[in-house]
């Protein structure tokens, strides 16, 4: 297993320390186990959508929680015990185990909707950024006027 020192980084620059965090964090969970398996898509230019296999689940056994820049899908199984203790099976291969499964997001990307359909889990995700990040044409001001004016603010 390889593992990235990033103290050199620590030591020339200001304000990454968030963005090691977060490869190391990436670096974690690439090793945790591949269930449930899922898809990562763009569906526009600021917008995604992340599908989970949870065949089996219900939707109030699942639970979606964006906190800070991480995303959280959990699955809980409701216990069966009555119905399983009935039944006798010869090959038990559907997993109903309980999971958890972790999303870094993006700063100003928040989840827009969540829909349960044939066994996936759709989330589908959006980056909004302030308009105070957005580009703003600046107009530049000639000889008579002297302040320049920004395009969307009043003179």
């Amino acid at each position: 297993m390889r593992t990235i020192d990033f103290t050199p980084l620590y030591r020339s620059a200001v304000g990454f320390d968030r963005l090691a965090r977060q490869l190391e964090s990436a670096a974690r969970t690439s090793q945790e186990n591949g269930w449930p398996p899922y898809n990562i898509e763009t569906t526009g230019e600021n917008e995604y959508r992340i599908e989970i296999a949870v065949a089996g689940f219900k939707p109030d056994e699942l639970t979606i929680e964006a906190k800070e820049n991480q995303l959280t899908v959990t699955g809980r199984k409701t216990a069966n015990d009555d119905a399983a203790s009935q039944k006798t099976y010869l090959h038990r291969g559907l997993a109903e185990r309980d999971f958890e499964r972790r999303f870094q997001l993006a700063d100003y990307v928040a989840v827009t909707t969540a829909s349960l359909d044939n066994g996936l889990l759709a989330i589908s995700l959006k980056r909004e950024l302030p308009e105070a990040l957005k580009p703003r044409r600046i107009e530049i001001a000639t000889g008579a006027s002297t302040s320049a004016l920004i395009e969307g603010e009043a003179a």
